[in-house]
């Protein structure tokens, strides 16, 4: 996979504007799903999340930290592959030796997984959901490995499984118990109809920073120089609208911003940009991106 460097990726001539704050971050994903205790009992399982009370048709799943996913009930909703919508929510671990023991539960539970992936700013591992729902579950290598060159060095290579599951070895907490309580939400990547007018939002409304396109069907976005805070790809949407009302998909996805001034602050941008800004019951305001993937800004 060869990145392109911000410089040379599409341009909107949109009025430039101040930088997201670089304390923000992604906050928990909100998803529906067909059959509620079948998606517990799978992210409990395939993952070691514990879930929470369960209120209204819904829950919210965590590490034994922060709510990480909140799942919605619909029975009888269908895959969202095909349309717009959420390609996957990554969770992000605090060390390499907590991805190494996940992966040895998945293998001794053989869990299904889509892929084991290197690149390079990071070690990843993905899978799909019962709902058809992308997950992927990584860690970052040292910041000052990939710090300043994510064009250069973000990529995509097989996973050195050998080399990974080498930090068991010793036996020293090979014991899986769930994910750490670190666990926290490190990306989201979006399905979305066109590159250039994604880029337009998130970069030139809300201000997150490009940090790496690949041609016109795919960038990665970030606050604070992260290599991405938001991943957008045309790969099976190009094109394509938001997913329908029966389909399982992503109700939101959330930017925690450091504090309530530059929530309003992004929100205002938004609003000026002629974007719709709607208040949401939790405090935060919600903003439709241009392929219509409903995002939170939060503080």
């Amino acid at each position: 996979m060869s990145l392109r460097d911000p410089e040379e990726a599409t341009a909107t001539g949109a009025p430039a504007v101040a930088e997201i704050p670089a304390a923000t971050r992604m906050g928990a994903v909100h998803l529906t799903v067909a059959d509620l205790d079948r998606s517990i009992a799978y992210y409990e399982w395939a993952l070691g999340l514990r879930a929470g009370e369960r209120q209204d048709g819904r829950v919210a799943l965590s590490a034994g930290g922060e709510d990480l996913l909140v799942l919605y009930e619909q029975p009888g909703v269908r895959s969202a592959r095909g349309y717009c919508g959420l390609y996957h929510f990554a969770l992000l671990l605090p060390e390499r030796v907590d991805l190494a023991r996940w992966l040895a539960h998945a293998a001794r539970e053989r869990v299904p997984l889509v892929g084991l992936s290197d690149h390079y700013v990071s070690e990843a591992i993905y899978l799909s959901d019962p709902d058809d729902h992308g997950i992927e579950v990584y860690w970052d290598r040292p910041r000052e490995v990939w710090e300043g060159a994510v064009a250069e060095r973000l990529t995509t290579v097989a996973l050195d499984t050998r080399s990974l599951l080498g930090e068991l070895e010793d036996g020293a907490g090979a014991v899986f118990d769930g994910l750490p309580a670190g666990t926290v939400m490190g990306h989201v990547h979006l399905r979305v109809a066109d590159i250039p007018s994604t880029i337009a939002f998130y970069r030139d409304v809300l201000g997150f920073a490009l940090m790496a396109s690949l041609g016109t069907s795919a960038a990665f976005l970030s606050a604070g120089g992260y290599h991405h805070h938001l991943g957008a790809n045309t790969w099976e949407s190009a094109g394509a609208p938001p997913a329908p009302a029966d389909a399982a998909t992503l109700r939101r996805a959330t930017v925690v911003l450091p504090d309530a001034a530059a929530r309003d602050q992004v929100a205002e941008q938004a609003r000026a940009a002629g974007f719709e800004v709607v208040a949401v019951d939790d405090g935060g305001v919600l903003v439709r991106d241009p392929s219509g993937n409903p995002v939170v800004l939060a503080a």
